[in-house]
């Protein structure tokens, strides 16, 4: 492996505001907010703030997921986070998750707001407050939590470290690309061995395990990640593919991924839900032909 490329880190570490590649505007080493501006709050028990990237349309699902099963408790109004534009760095944002990053859920439907941030914390929280997608105790909790886990776990290795490099860095550098990549299909490994054995994530029942898990790796193996389905040989893990298409198909999911979506087909674009009727109504295609 070449060394031209080589760097030795100073003593001491500054921040270089030149340095980050695609996502250097809103990269820095402090946490807090930029600037003042107060959350929009609509009319649901649940306001979610995010964006449709993996970590967003987690939640976006199991919301809608428990919409299906008839759960009126989890009426939402999703509210579009554009984090390119330094969104989550607004001083209510920051109150509702501290961390700065997408999603956030505020549950005003106590006496007192509750904030939740961490796309695992959100799912567990929704799924034990409407008993719905986690099993009640025993092994079965354990597994579906474990898999919860290893998503939250692994992903920052899929995204921050394989993504990063391989994507979004300003050069390509062999090591890291071949570190995370190594590391990726190590993971695809694991989750194919487990659905090779199973028919959901977490055994024979779907999920919040599987609602964490494919938004990541179910886009990964689809060819829609990074533009690395080939480099990657996603073709190889036979059982996440079938799982990923599997999963794909529910309504609820296919109306999940179009929550807070700013990208893509106008069609597949729903920048704000506060209605079941929206995504009949207020995709960008409808607001176009509208207007």
């Amino acid at each position: 492996m070449s060394s031209v490329n080589s760097f030795t880190p100073p003593k001491v570490w500054s921040w270089d505001q030149e340095s980050g590649g695609k996502f250097a505007s809103i990269n820095r080493p402090v946490a807090g907010p930029t600037h003042d501006k107060d959350l929009p709050v609509g009319q649901h028990p649940l306001q979610l703030y995010s964006l449709a990237t993996p970590n967003g349309v987690k939640v976006t699902i199991m919301l809608e997921e428990l919409l299906a099963l008839g759960h009126s408790g989890a009426e939402y109004d999703a509210w579009l986070i554009r984090i390119n534009d330094g969104d989550q760095f607004g001083s209510g944002f920051v109150g509702a998750n501290p961390n700065s990053k997408i999603p956030a859920l505020v549950d005003l439907s106590g006496e007192t707001p509750v904030r939740v941030f961490e796309s695992g914390a959100i799912l567990q929280y929704l799924a034990e407050k409407f008993g719905a997608f986690l099993p009640d105790s025993g092994a079965a909790r354990a597994e579906c939590l474990s898999w919860l886990f290893w998503q939250m776990g692994s992903a920052p290795f899929l995204g921050g470290g394989f993504g990063h490099f391989y994507a979004y860095a300003p050069e390509k550098f062999e090591y890291p690309i071949n570190r995370y990549a190594m590391e990726v299909k190590r993971q695809l490994d694991v989750l194919d061995r487990q659905l090779s054995e199973h028919h959901f994530v977490a055994g024979d029942d779907y999920t919040i395990a599987d609602m964490a898990v494919w938004p990541w790796y179910g886009a990964l193996v689809k060819g829609q990640l990074y533009e690395a389905g080939e480099f990657l040989s996603v073709h190889e893990y036979k059982h996440v593919l079938r799982w990923a298409d599997e999963i794909a198909l529910r309504p609820a999911v296919v109306r999940g991924r179009q929550v807070n979506r700013a990208w893509g087909e106008p069609s597949g674009q729903l920048l704000e839900r506060h209605d079941a009727s929206d995504f009949d109504l207020k995709t960008q295609d409808k607001l176009a032909s509208s207007s």
